[in-house]
């Protein structure tokens, strides 16, 4: 029987209906929970009183960010149970695996140096569409020592307290540029060969998976611009990069080969997005490789929104694909 008194659960979700059902009930009885809504239209927050969860609104005058949504939730759980030690957050279309808090747990009193640790997400209907597959592998990261988390993580309130929690503007890649932060204060993050939640992605549509790859486009950039001037040189500067050598500079190439050259070099841009193509595909599978491919572009038009918005000085609201 695992202790859980120095436990507390910070959920957040908008519109999950059942699905947040089924995450609240699957959190251990008497284990503090607190709910954060992001105006949700749908019976989430009576779902959420219903199963005894501590309901925090989210006020419609800042725009909303699973970050904003998550530091609203740590800091009401600090209210209510000051000597909480360490924060389990979830997505509320997420489901705990039953033995994580019990792993997760021993392992942050064994490691004084970690500060998170996660395990491993796993889609629940990964056969129901290409996009519900592409979200279970992207969620299998490698095991060990580890860069950054994702939203589902064990943290020890210590260290998320004292770096200040998520950037509340960040829309997307919020979790790594904590991460970033909590290493440079010396704390370590860890991945661990344990189950941790079933995530339901419901991506049935072209349109929602576009949706979703705009949105990190966004966040890559917005990441990258706050983070630029690091050490590290930025975080996200190499999906950055990507995106905009594949969505815009290789048909700006084939351009101007066709200035020097005549006509015909405009083929060097379907040549080089089929060569990689090809090489995506044997090393992923072919339609793994063409979304992966595809993406590039949605990735690239995602970071122009972001550059169009910080140059107007506005502040984006959280990009939902569902």
């Amino acid at each position: 029987m695992i202790d859980l008194s120095a436990l507390g659960i910070v959920a957040i979700g908008r519109n999950e209906g059942e699905r947040l059902r089924s995450c609240l009930s699957s959190i251990p009885q008497d284990t503090r929970t607190v709910y954060v809504d992001s105006a949700s239209t749908d019976d989430s927050v009576a779902i959420a009183q219903s199963l005894g969860a501590e309901v925090v609104h989210l006020h419609l005058s800042t725009p909303f960010t699973a970050a904003r949504a998550r530091n609203a939730g740590f800091a009401r759980l600090a209210e209510l149970a000051p000597k909480v030690k360490f924060v389990q957050f979830i997505d509320g279309d997420c489901e705990l695996e039953r033995t994580w808090l019990g792993t997760a747990l021993d392992f942050l009193e064994r490691n004084p140096q970690a500060a998170a640790v996660c395990g491993r997400r796993r889609e629940r209907h990964v056969d129901a569409s290409i996009y519900n597959r592409l979200c279970d592998d992207e969620w299998n990261t490698p095991i060990g020592e580890a860069e950054a988390c994702g939203g589902d993580v064990m943290m020890r309130a210590e260290a998320f307290k004292g770096a200040g929690g998520y950037d509340a503007a960040l829309i997307a890649g919020e979790e790594p540029e904590l991460c970033a932060r909590l290493r440079d204060r010396g704390w370590q993050i860890w991945r661990l060969d344990a189950s941790m939640t079933v995530h339901d992605a419901a991506m049935e549509r072209f349109s929602q998976w576009w949706k979703r790859a705009l949105r990190s486009g966004y966040g890559y950039a917005q990441v990258w611009h706050k983070t630029r001037s690091a050490r590290s040189g930025g975080l996200y500067g190499r999906e950055l990069w990507r995106a905009v050598v594949w969505a815009i500079g290789v048909p700006l190439a084939a351009v101007a080969a066709a200035l020097a050259w005549g006509p015909l070099a405009l083929l060097l841009a379907p040549l080089l997005w089929v060569f990689q193509l090809g090489r995506l595909g044997l090393r992923y599978g072919f339609v793994k490789g063409a979304h992966l491919l595809l993406s590039k572009a949605a990735e690239c038009i995602g970071a122009a929104r972001y550059a169009q918005a910080a140059v107007l000085r506005r502040q984006k609201m959280a990009i939902y694909y569902k």
